[in-house]
């Protein structure tokens, strides 16, 4: 009989499915919940349980694990007499994987701690394919103890899990990555443009852009997207205007400047208002398309 705690799972979206199914592979218990009905076949094809509700998924986990979309969904399913904190056990650990405001997971983690559950915020960098990979950066806020009792099991979702300081760091620290992700797909695209523009072989000039100090994860991860303009969300514009409004917020509060990031939160949004808010964040390129008088 199996030693690893029980986990039950809310929320099995892009992100949430593939994670929870590296769960099941290595070896735990996972019962899953989510609003879509396909999407718990899927778990349950995988080797998973399903729950009818939140209340049944967690009542005898030892772990429950959340991954949806923003700070609304965060608190629709932990508060309330069919959320959550009314429904897992004392002593239980709750891990909520979701990228949103850290005041939201200050709160969560004060208003657990009266139910005498305890909480880590530990959002997620890496894409569909980091999670389909097991290889995804999870920044992590809370305590340490609470850190290292979750360490084997965030070890079977991601490669680079690091404890950033006290509840909420996890989150602030995953604003700060979308800033950098944006910012740095939005330089990609122009570049694609410009070398486009130019008459240069654009995936040759990729190629050896991303072999020198320019090269990143993301121009790896988002090269073929560029080149292929295949902008099947892995993640979206949608949810990338949230975090932007994460990272834009948060730097007010604590007097940092943020002029670059500033410019593209608004390329985002007006991508968003465009339409384009279901396609990969990579589809920056079409706004930049759209400046340069490009059809697309």
């Amino acid at each position: 009989m199996s030693t690893l705690p029980k986990i039950a799972w809310v929320g099995l979206g892009i992100m949430g499915s593939p994670m929870s199914e590296n769960l099941i592979k290595a070896g735990y218990s996972v019962t899953g919940f989510t609003l879509e009905q396909d999407k718990l076949d899927r778990l349950a094809a995988a080797g998973g349980s399903v729950a009818s509700s939140i209340a049944e998924a967690v009542k005898d986990a030892d772990v429950i694990v959340t991954m949806v979309p923003a700070s609304p969904h965060v608190e629709a399913i932990a508060y309330g007499e069919n959320g959550i904190l009314e429904n897992a056990r004392s002593g239980a650990l709750l891990i909520d994987m979701s990228s949103i405001t850290p005041q939201t997971s200050v709160d969560l983690a004060k208003a657990a701690k009266d139910k005498g559950i305890r909480v880590l915020d530990a959002p997620v960098s890496g894409g569909e394919a980091g999670a389909i990979e097991a290889v995804l950066s999870i920044m992590v806020g809370g305590e340490q103890a609470d850190f290292d009792e979750a360490k084997p099991l965030l070890d079977a979702l991601g490669k680079t899990i690091v404890l950033c300081g006290p509840h909420g760091s996890g989150q602030t620290v995953k604003a700060a990555n979308q800033l950098i992700v944006a910012v740095n797909i939005q330089a990609c695209a122009e570049a694609v443009v410009f070398l486009e523009k130019s008459g240069v072989n654009l995936a040759a000039a990729l190629d050896v852009l991303n072999g020198g100090l320019a090269g990143s994860t993301v121009l790896t991860r988002k090269k073929d997207n560029f080149i292929n303009r295949d902008f099947k969300p892995g993640f979206r514009i949608d949810l990338h205007h949230k975090d932007m409004g994460i990272v834009t917020d948060a730097a007010r509060n604590v007097g940092a400047a943020l002029p670059v990031g500033a410019v593209v939160a608004q390329l985002v949004a007006s991508l968003r208002a465009q339409g384009d808010g279901g396609l990969d964040h990579s589809a920056l390129l079409r706004g930049v398309e759209r400046l340069s008088g490009s059809q697309v």
